[in-house]
């Protein structure tokens, strides 16, 4: 029987519960084989160890009701920290499915899998081109590897039979040092690469060429501090999530728009989760909804998303909060073109009998100041 695999996954020692909660939302969600499989009855959802005695990694079936069961673990031939990464994309797979990147952060190298219907087989190991690999991408041939320790990205091609050759040329320098890089990502059509820097609150973007080498890297603002995980939607738009250094209660997740030349344009400034450490991300294959989790609170946030990339909170008491903010700004608006609404005796009586009489008196007050304002500026002029 042919098995779906599925992209999500990362080490995550320090909250269990919380990695198999969103293995599973990427087993509902991040499926690019659509309603035509849908009758097959498992998927596989992929996760590594991160052991330093050893990384492996660890296999999962999918039942259609999201129930995970353990099938099997896969040695990568490297060695693992022991301990949170801080990452998001340690594990990748290609766009046929065919291949399974993973990061060995300790032994600074990349192993690359073969996908088959008996789980995996480990094809080939390639030093990552840096030191501590946090995160891999690949769009079609072309392979790129975040290194947290010597800051930098660098990239591969992955051959045919299942080799990593590395890219002449292709290493380049993130913004500086010390930038605790968090992933790395291509945008869906290749053009562009993405990285998120914890340590500087910046999103560096590298326009690709036509050889697959990098452009000079292009350090951005992150709207919300401390970007972590990242994913792409439709119509290049591109989901952030920005933990707030930990603070409690104060996770958010902003969208932008990436032009070809790597440029961000802002659609929705942190839109908060009112959660603690937001960091995976994870956008539905229909871009209409976005995930994220939060470490700290063990819990996941989802938003809705617009045509435009916008973010909006999908549940009755967020879109209750919105709706209120909304409609204090369109009653400040409104104060501000109709100053009679702001004059006591109006207010006191707009529900009672009186009200005609008061509106009255209201206008009348409002005018005379209206005309004084204008006096006030002629004065000013003469």
């Amino acid at each position: 029987m042919p098995r779906r695999k599925l992209r999500r996954s990362v080490s995550v020692k320090r909250q269990p519960m919380l990695w198999v909660a969103i293995a599973a939302i990427a087993a509902l969600t991040a499926t690019r084989q659509g309603a035509a499989r849908a009758e097959e009855s498992l998927a596989v959802v992929y996760t590594m160890s991160n052991a330093s005695s050893g990384n492996r990694i660890l296999a999962f079936h999918r039942a259609p009701n999201g129930t995970l069961t353990a099938a099997g673990s896969f040695a990568t031939g490297g060695l693992g920290t022991g301990g949170a990464l801080g990452n998001q994309g340690g594990l990748t797979l290609s766009g046929n499915d065919r291949w399974l990147l993973a990061v060995n952060a300790a032994s600074n190298d990349l192993s690359l899998f073969a996908t088959d219907d008996d789980g995996l087989r480990l094809v080939d190991k390639a030093p990552s081109g840096g030191t501590q690999p946090m995160s891999v991408t690949i769009h079609r041939d072309l392979v790129y590897v975040l290194n947290a320790g010597s800051d930098n990205v660098s990239g591969f091609r992955l051959r045919p039979h299942g080799k990593l050759a590395p890219l002449v040329g292709s290493t380049r320098p993130l913004s500086g040092s010390g930038t605790g890089p968090a992933q790395v990502q291509f945008r869906p059509d290749g053009r562009v690469l993405v990285v998120t820097e914890k340590a500087t609150n910046l999103i560096v973007t590298y326009a690709v060429d036509e050889d697959g080498r990098l452009g000079p890297p292009q350090p951005q603002a992150s709207q919300g501090a401390t970007p972590f995980g990242f994913a792409f939607g439709h119509r290049r738009q591109l989901f952030v999530s920005e933990a707030f250094g930990g603070a409690p209660d104060s996770s958010a997740m902003s969208s932008y728009r990436v032009s070809a030349d790597g440029t961000l344009h802002l659609v929705s400034p942190s839109v908060p989760t009112h959660q603690t450490a937001a960091c995976w991300v994870v956008v539905t294959e229909n871009g209409r909804f976005a995930y994220t989790s939060n470490t700290g609170s063990g819990s996941i946030s989802g938003y809705e998303i617009d045509n435009d990339g916008e973010l909006t909170w999908p549940d009755r008491r967020h879109r209750h909060r919105q709706r209120a903010d909304r409609s204090r700004v369109v009653r400040e608006r409104t104060l501000s073109l109709r100053p009679e609404l702001r004059h006591p005796q109006y207010r006191r009586l707009q529900n009672s009998s009186e009200r005609p009489a008061a509106a009255g008196r209201a206008h009348r007050w409002a005018a005379g100041r209206r005309q004084r304002t204008r006096r006030s500026l002629g004065n000013l002029r003469d």
